[in-house]
């Protein structure tokens, strides 16, 4: 194989652990941010359900308030009945009486409604508030490992900067440059192995990054200069595995 291209699949193994590393330690920084976020969520459903607890909470007490006062106003006219004149007096206050009690019978019944609603919805916020504490437990255990493991995947980050720095110094300038371009592209995978497929010509030749055809004049140029070829497709720079040479050969 080309010096070149043995120089950049050197840099391909370091940029993929890389690559690896840098993946995890974003992963492990979004867990904490993520459990945030459910926290945050749960915590505002409890919210919510608290206050709905509370506002039919009121609403209960309003009613109750409204039917004692309506209670009251029907001893008074239970007392009005025996100071009444006439016959006409007592049935009008007697109509009085019943009207209040039929419309007091419908406003219980609503209080109770309103009660029993309310009950319901306290028992959804109860059970709430148990999940907000649930996940700050969680919340807690996400940072305590995080902090270790962000620690660890930095100083893996770290060495393997130093250690793709040292292996770059062997690729050529120009050639280093396409590598970033293309790695910064595919998340460090900048190069791909050209499948050759076929027992016998004429071989089928696939790009390994995005599994394209490709033209056999990759190949042959790849075989017989050490430049870089990549593929019309993906733009990942191509190269032959050693066993590949002699089948492209064929």
């Amino acid at each position: 194989m080309a010096k070149v291209l043995e120089a950049l699949l050197r840099l391909q193994s370091v940029e993929r652990e890389l690559s690896t590393v840098r993946r995890r330690l974003r992963s492990r920084k979004n867990a904490v941010l993520a459990q945030q976020a459910k926290l945050d969520q749960v915590t505002a459903n409890h919210a919510a359900l608290h206050a709905k607890y509370i506002t039919r909470r009121k609403d209960g007490d309003r009613l109750a308030l409204d039917l004692k006062a309506r209670e009251d106003q029907v001893a008074k006219f239970r007392m009005s009945l025996n100071a009444a004149k006439t016959n006409k007096e007592y049935a009008a206050v007697l109509t009085q009486i019943n009207t209040l009690k039929a419309d007091n019978a419908k406003m219980e019944e609503e209080a109770l409604k309103v009660l029993q609603d309310a009950d319901a919805i306290k028992a959804q916020a109860d059970e709430a508030a148990k999940g907000v504490q649930a996940e700050k437990v969680r919340l807690t255990e996400i940072e305590r490992t995080h902090t270790e493991e962000v620690a660890r995947l930095t100083a893996m980050t770290e060495d393997l900067r130093a250690k793709r720095d040292e292996v770059a110094k062997d690729v050529p300038a120009q050639a280093l440059a396409v590598f970033e371009r293309i790695a910064g592209n595919y998340d460090g995978d900048a190069m791909a192995a050209i499948d050759i497929q076929g027992s016998k010509p004429p071989h089928a030749y696939v790009c390994g990054g995005c599994y394209m055809s490709l033209t056999a004049e990759h190949v042959n140029a790849l075989r017989t200069k050490d430049e870089i070829r990549t593929c019309d497709n993906c733009g990942r720079i191509l190269y032959l595995e050693p066993q590949a040479n002699g089948a492209a050969a064929s």
